[in-house]
């Protein structure tokens, strides 16, 4: 077998990162050898490998926060996957490998007639959108959300769940080539960000209150979103696209009584209970398995050609995920 590994960490992320050969054991009891079918590069693989995100795991270590995998063996006293199933690899375990041995009571089994390039996709931006919509105020259908990076992979799964629960969204992007890719996910309204962006908004709405914004990109941009929401909603942050910190108007917080806060699904993982960790996870891929929810694919590599992969995935103004296929 072959996987990914650094043992180092350094500013040119695919220059840190190299495929080694390696070997597994049988699995023990309770363990499950799982081949995995897909695994995708996240902007939060390519901050641990250059040292700058949140969780940083010791060296030497093999990338990869999600992925999917079939289950080729099992050890002793396993009962709740078979050989032969489709099954979602546990975050953080380390996917950019041909195979991989994990606890089974970590697995959880997906619809099989799934594209699994899709499938190992479901960790972190899929349930990064469903919560942002979900959790952060009550929204009822016909509410209006504005989010800026629409065009970002959380961004296209916005879309998607905002149209799915009957949200009014405002798509806000940073450039005028981005704004067709957003509405080829059916997004109704796409505006190119900008100073009278809270102007354009309310022509939209109307005048009625936009009850939250959702920020990836920080800096200046927090603050337009701050203008476009109404009295007493909620901006919340989960990205810095920008690299600046978030900047918010006293005349906004003070006010207009617009709350700012931030959302980290790794924070939401390590506090939900098993039993909403499934229910969330099993309703995305629902929508996954249906067609509902999807992600474009720019480009799939082998482990063999980590290096190249990275590098794409770390380019700008990218088309879609890269997805590692061992």
């Amino acid at each position: 077998m072959k996987r990914a590994q650094y043992a180092e960490r350094g500013p040119v992320p695919q220059d840190v990162v190299e495929a080694v050969d390696a070997e597994l054991p049988p699995p023990g009891p309770g363990q499950a050898l799982v081949a995995v079918l897909a695994a995708p590069i996240n902007p939060s693989d390519l901050l641990q490998l250059t040292g700058q995100y949140g969780i940083l795991p010791p060296l030497p270590a093999t990338p990869g926060n999600e992925g999917v995998g079939r289950v080729l063996a099992l050890g002793p006293h396993v009962e709740n996957v078979h050989v032969g199933q489709v099954v979602l690899l546990p975050a953080g375990s380390g996917t950019w490998t041909t195979q991989m041995i994990a606890d089974a009571a970590s697995l959880l089994p997906l619809p099989s007639e799934a594209d699994p390039r899709q499938l190992s996709m479901l960790t972190v931006n899929p349930p990064t959108a469903w919560l942002l919509l979900t959790e952060i105020v009550d929204l009822e259908p016909g509410d209006w959300v504005i989010q800026n990076a629409a065009n970002s992979a959380v961004g296209g799964y916005l879309v998607q769940i905002a149209k799915h629960r009957g949200l009014k969204l405002i798509n806000v992007v940073r450039r005028e080539s981005a704004v067709a890719a957003v509405k080829e996910l059916g997004a109704e309204y796409v505006l190119v960000d900008g100073e009278d962006l809270p102007r354009r908004v309310k022509e939209i709405t109307g005048g009625a209150k936009v009850a939250l914004g959702i920020d990836a990109v920080g800096g200046a941009a927090t603050e337009r979103l701050a203008h476009c929401v109404g009295r007493g909603a909620t901006v919340v942050n989960y990205g810095a696209m920008s690299g600046e910190a978030c900047h918010a108007s006293p005349a906004d917080i003070i006010f207009r009584d617009v709350r700012l806060r931030g959302f980290w699904v790794s924070a939401w993982y390590g506090a939900a209970t098993p039993q909403r960790k499934i229910e969330v996870l099993g309703k995305i891929a629902q929508l996954i398995a249906s067609g509902e929810l999807s992600a474009k694919v720019q480009a799939t590599y082998p482990i063999e050609r980590i290096k190249e992969a990275v590098a794409a995935a770390a380019a700008g103004e990218r088309d879609g995920k890269i997805l590692l296929v061992p």
